[in-house]
């Protein structure tokens, strides 16, 4: 009897560790796939099912190296080069004398070229080689080239960007491509373990860990549209475009910027997430180009100052007044002629409440075009609704 209890034990035992192994490394065995296939705009993608947005994947208790192995596969290094032209200097002997010419070549032509080149890092998202990457890592850019993790090589084309989030969306073309899965940025926590994988300084592909400081984060001045994911996982120059990801491996969201004092990481990084970059690629995949709704006002941020200032009263008994004031309202506008006023307070934007002007101008800018929306005001202490139909948001200016 007690061979038989043994023996049962060690059955037990044995099956209990091979279903554990399974579920880490092979979940698809047990029909728990980790990520299912979808077609979003024309974009092949992966993106993880809801029941794997968290729990460690590893093997290895407290080990990271299993989401590090599955996300750095998809994660490429970007370097970009273009051609500045100086112009009046290519008489000047000091001028070549510094800068150089090039032997056998036009002296001239050559004094009065300056190649600069660029760095950064990118994620490809898609089986047919799209990839996410920063605008500003290949903005003015005359040739990319991408290099796979395998140390593969190509040029990449240029298929939109989106200045205003600070996305880009490349292609590059080559088989058996790595593609890393899309995580769920709106259910990411304060306190989640992530990692940053990128380029930085051009040293190699670096894997670098953290967590989730903050979400949210917004009013930074780096882009029009900010909501960024805001990690202490280092991030440096060439990070840029690289991902963020869980500790399943699946992308959180693209690196994008820092807060340094020096030049390199003081624990304060930037992330778009993974959400808007989505909504981006999609856009640009269909289209060439993001188009964002625009109603014509000018907003900020209600402060009890203002609201003293242009007399604005609260809503009901509430001691302050609440919602972002319109301070200008362009002639002619949507908004103008839906009948919005100077001194209305912004409440919601098609029934989504709005408390500062980075969520009132992103409310605006996710409603279709030409397609009326509902925006609930206070005048004079009192609620009103008014029907607007949003016009296309102008493209921003190319900076030179």
């Amino acid at each position: 009897m007690r061979r038989l209890w043994l023996l049962f034990s060690q059955t037990v035992t044995v099956a209990l560790a091979l279903y554990f192994v399974a579920a880490a490394l092979k979940p698809e065995w047990l029909g728990r796939a980790s990520h299912v296939g979808t077609n979003v705009g024309g974009v092949s993608l992966l993106e993880a099912t809801s029941n794997n947005t968290s729990g460690v994947i590893t093997p290895a208790a407290g080990s990271l190296a299993a989401a590090a192995q599955k996300a750095s596969a998809a994660v490429v290094s970007i370097n970009t080069s273009k051609t500045r032209r100086v112009a009046g200097k290519s008489g000047d002997p000091w001028f070549q004398f510094f800068f150089g010419g090039k032997q056998g070549q036009n002296p001239q032509e050559d004094a009065d070229q300056q190649d600069q080149m660029g760095l950064g890092s990118g994620v490809i998202v898609s089986s047919d080689g799209y990839i996410l990457t920063n605008n500003h890592v290949v903005e003015g850019a005359d040739e990319i080239e991408v290099i796979l993790n395998d140390s593969r090589r190509t040029t990449a084309k240029v298929i939109g960007t989106d200045p205003e989030s600070d996305l880009a969306v490349l292609k590059i073309t080559l088989d058996k491509l790595p593609v890393i899965v899309l995580g769920n940025s709106d259910q990411a926590l304060v306190g989640d373990t992530v990692l940053a994988i990128g380029n930085p300084f051009g040293v190699g592909q670096t894997v670098t860990s953290g967590i989730v400081s903050a979400l949210g984060r917004n009013h930074l001045g780096i882009n029009t549209f900010e909501n960024f994911i805001q990690t202490d996982a280092a991030i440096n120059p060439g990070n840029s475009g690289g991902a963020l990801v869980d500790v399943n491996g699946n992308l959180l969201g693209i690196n994008t910027a820092i807060y340094s004092r020096s030049g390199g990481s003081l624990g304060i990084g930037f992330a778009i997430p993974i959400s808007t970059a989505k909504q981006v690629l999609q856009d640009i995949v269909k289209d060439g180009s993001v188009t964002r709704a625009w109603i014509g006002v000018e907003p900020q941020d209600l402060t009890p100052e203002i609201a003293e200032a242009l007399k604005i009263k609260p809503l009901g008994t509430a001691s302050n007044a609440t919602g972002v004031v319109i301070t200008g309202v362009m002639q002619g506008g949507p908004a103008d002629r839906a009948g919005m006023k100077t001194g209305d307070i912004l409440v919601s934007v098609a029934s989504k409440p709005v408390g500062n002007t980075v969520q009132a101008i992103a409310a605006i800018a996710e409603q279709k075009p030409n397609v009326s929306i509902t925006i609930q005001l206070v005048r004079n202490g009192k609620i009103m609704d008014l029907r607007v139909t949003p016009g296309t948001r102008p493209k921003p200016k190319v900076k030179h």
